[in-house]
């Protein structure tokens, strides 16, 4: 009877390999960034809900955030490493950089970063290989360029376009060493460059841009612009610049958003997670690319600017804010 029984159960947790997850040993992962706002959280909870882990059941979530003190990022990851975690999410390319230097052997997620095979975070998008994979940000094709054409139907003969940029953000001095300047050329625009590494220069970036006699702004993605995102839209509305953003948060006040959909990038890391948890390595997991891409305009802001937005425009938006 016993032995019978013991086979009954024996197949019933064969029958059932979630559960059986479930009730194992919580894993332990670590969680890298300058800061997580609610939707984001939501997301990314959301997307380890999808494949069967919660947070405080069968999975331990350590957080670290280095918010506006970027350089902190090299001692939390470091941090994270000591914990021996079954893997670590970086989101950003600082957090990114800071977990390669960290440990070439626990297994690494990266999520938002634009171009991880130019920052040297992997071989190439199809073979990673060692320990990092991930979702980045960047579709090949002449993003800025795609940017910049957006921006000259909103505002018609724009020749001179500001970029703002943080100089800290490896990912911008590398778009600035190749994108930015073919760019340049290729459109026969000007793109003066105007900087920020805190919160106060923002506003001297911007009164910059102005002084200048920029016609637009190209904020580059960032998490001092992001975490500061309200202060950056007023700055556009007070020197009277239109001004492009890559992510949706600044849709509210700011003229127009084009760029991948974060929170989404956010909630499909979760499927990263469980196939590394199940066993599978970085170095086969091809990185992954955004699938979804916001364009949002803001109408009250185009008509406090004395822009006109081209129906052309209107129809390929995916959201207009009245």
């Amino acid at each position: 009877m016993k032995r019978r029984e013991f086979i009954a159960g024996t197949a019933a947790l064969l029958a059932s390999p979630r559960r059986s997850w479930a009730q194992r040993t919580p894993r332990r992962i670590g969680f890298l960034a300058a800061f997580l706002d609610p939707p984001g959280r939501e997301a990314w909870l959301r997307g380890l809900r999808d494949h069967g882990w919660i947070e405080g059941k069968n999975l331990i979530i350590d957080y670290r955030f280095f918010e506006v003190q970027p350089e902190r990022a090299p001692a939390l990851a470091a941090e994270l490493v000591a914990l021996k975690p079954d893997l670590v999410i970086a989101v950003g390319p600082r957090e990114a950089v800071a977990m390669k230097s960290a440990t070439a052997t626990i297994p690494t997620v990266f999520v938002v970063v634009f171009d991880p095979v130019g920052l040297g975070l992997v071989q190439s998008l199809s073979r990673p290989g060692g320990n990092i994979t991930g979702l980045a940000t960047y579709v090949p094709g002449d993003w800025v360029a795609k940017r910049i054409e957006i921006l000259r139907e909103l505002v018609p003969g724009a020749s001179k376009i500001a970029i703002l940029v943080n100089p800290g953000n490896p990912i911008h001095r590398l778009m600035l060493a190749e994108e930015v300047p073919s760019t340049a050329r290729k459109l026969g625009v000007a793109l003066p460059i105007v900087e920020a590494t805190t919160a106060e220069e923002l506003d001297t970036a911007f009164a910059s841009a102005a002084s200048q006699h920029a016609d637009a702004i190209i904020v580059f993605a960032d998490a001092l612009t992001t975490l500061h995102a309200s202060r950056v839209v007023a700055l556009a509305a007070e020197h009277h610049l239109p001004a492009m953003y890559l992510f949706r948060q600044f849709a509210n006040g700011g003229l127009v958003v084009y760029g991948p959909d974060i929170f989404d990038l956010l909630r499909r890391a979760g499927g990263y997670v469980d196939k590394i948890l199940k066993g599978a390595k970085p170095s086969d997991l091809p990185v992954e690319q955004p699938t979804k891409f916001d364009l949002v305009i803001n109408m009250k802001t185009a008509k406090a600017l004395g822009l006109t937005v081209p129906p052309s425009l209107l129809v390929r938006a995916d959201e207009v804010i009245e």
